[in-house]
C-alpha cells in the first residue's frame, strides 16, 4: 500500500509519518523489515528497490519511508514513477510505502497549481490517484490552530487558558515548529499554572515582522502600490492570506487601543502601566497611529472583523479580501 502525505505544513507532515512509524513498530519488533531513504542522497533509488522486493525471513510487513523525493534529480523522479507504476507495491497489503513530501505554496494565487512543482508534476498527478492514500497538510488557521495549541499544552501535561490560545496564534503563526518549541517553552516557565495572556507577552517573541508594520506605515502614508508589495512578499514566503488578516486586526486594535488613550490626553510615558503590550509593539503602536483618526482607526477595525467573518462563511476569498483592505484604506 502507498501513502502520500504533501503540503505546506512540513510539522504536521513528519508528525503523521512519526505516527505511522510509531504503529509499525510497536506491531514489528525486529525492526529489520523498516527502512528510511532520502532520494536526496546518491543510490537512495537502488537500496530502496532492493529492500521493497527482496525476500524477508521474518513475518513481517514492510514499511518503507521516502522522503525528499521531488527534489531529486529528474532521471530518479522518472525511475521511481516507472517502479511505481509496474512494482505491486501499491496493492500488496505486506507492503507499506509512505512518500513524505513538504511542498512550497505557488507564488501566484489565482494559478491553478497549487504548489510550486517545477518538473515533478507528473510524480505529483501519480501520488493523488484513486489509487494510494493521499492526505494533504494545509496550513492552520482559526479555531483549528488554536484547537492544536491547546491539544499540544494539554499533551505536555499543561493547561492554558482561551485568550493564551488565542494571543499565541497571533504571536506565532501558523509556523507549527515555532508554535512547539514556544509551547514548550510556556509549560516549562509555567510550571503546573495555568498558561495564561501575560506569560505569552513575556516569553513569545510575535511573529509580526518588519513587513507587516511597514505594510501599516504604507498604508498611514496611503501608499497602496507599497503596501501590495509587503502584503504580496509575505505571501511569496509562504505566510497564508487568513494569518496576514489577522495580524492586521491585531496591529489595527493595537492602533485603536493606544489612540484612544492619547486622545483621551495620556502621556506616552504612562500608556505601558495603562496597556498591557509588548513593549516595541507600543512603540510602533504609537507611531503608526499619528497616520490615522480615531475615527478612521474604529472603520477600518470594524472593516477588518466584517472581512474576518466574512471569510470564515465562504463569503469572499481571502486573496479578495486583502487587497479589498489595502484598496479601502490607501485608496
Amino acid at each position: 500500500m502507498v501513502f502520500f502525505f504533501y503540503g505546506v505544513d512540513g510539522y504536521r507532515i513528519r508528525q503523521k509519518t512519526n505516527s505511522v512509524i510509531e504503529g509499525y513498530k510497536a506491531k514489528h519488533k525486529s525492526g529489520l523489515n523498516f527502512g528510511r531513504f532520502d532520494f536526496g542522497e546518491p543510490e537512495t533509488l537502488d537500496r530502496f528497490k532492493n529492500f521493497i522486493d527482496s525476500y524477508s525471513m521474518f513475518a513481517e510487513k514492510k514499511l518503507a519511508i521516502a522522503e525528499n523525493l521531488f527534489t531529486a534529480g529528474k532521471d530518479i523522479r522518472e525511475k521511481f514513477l516507472e517502479y511505481l507504476k509496474k512494482s505491486d507495491v501499491s496493492k500488496n497489503d505486506d507492503k507499506f510505502l509512505v512518500v513524505a513530501q513538504e511542498l512550497a505554496p505557488a507564488e501566484d494565487k489565482r494559478s491553478k497549481q497549487k504548489y510550486v512543482l517545477k518538473n515533478s508534476q507528473e510524480l505529483f498527478k501519480a501520488l493523488v490517484n484513486k489509487n494510494i492514500k493521499s492526505e494533504e497538510f494545509d496550513y492552520l488557521a482559526g479555531a483549528k490552530l488554536e484547537a492544536w495549541i491547546k491539544k499540544e499544552a494539554e499533551l505536555a501535561g499543561a493547561k492554558i487558558s482561551a485568550g493564551a490560545v488565542k494571543k499565541l496564534a497571533i504571536f506565532v503563526g501558523p509556523d507549527l515548529w515555532q508554535m512547539k518549541n514556544e509551547t514548550d517553552k510556556l509549560v516549562s516557565f509555567a510550571n503546573g499554572e495555568t498558561i495564561n495572556e501575560a506569560m505569552i507577552e513575556e516569553l513569545v517573541k510575535a511573529r509580526i515582522e518588519n513587513d507587516i508594520f511597514k505594510t501599516i506605515d504604507a498604508l498611514a502614508q496611503r501608499n497602496k502600490q507599497a503596501a501590495l508589495t509587503f502584503l504580496h512578499r509575505h505571501l511569496a514566503e509562504g505566510e497564508s492570506e487568513i494569518y496576514l488578516l489577522s495580524m492586521l486586526v491585531y496591529q489595527f486594535r493595537n492602533l485603536l487601543l493606544v489612540k484612544s488613550e492619547i486622545e483621551r490626553g495620556m502621556q506616552f510615558q504612562a500608556l505601558a502601566k495603562t496597556i498591557k503590550m509588548h513593549p516595541f509593539v507600543l512603540r510602533k503602536s504609537f507611531e503608526q497611529g499619528r497616520g490615522f483618526t480615531l475615527q478612521a482607526l474604529k472603520k477600518i477595525y470594524e472593516r477588518l472583523l466584517e472581512l474576518d467573518c466574512a471569510i470564515k462563511s465562504g463569503r469572499i476569498e481571502p486573496q479578495v479580501a486583502l487587497d479589498l483592505v489595502v484598496g479601502e484604506i490607501a485608496g
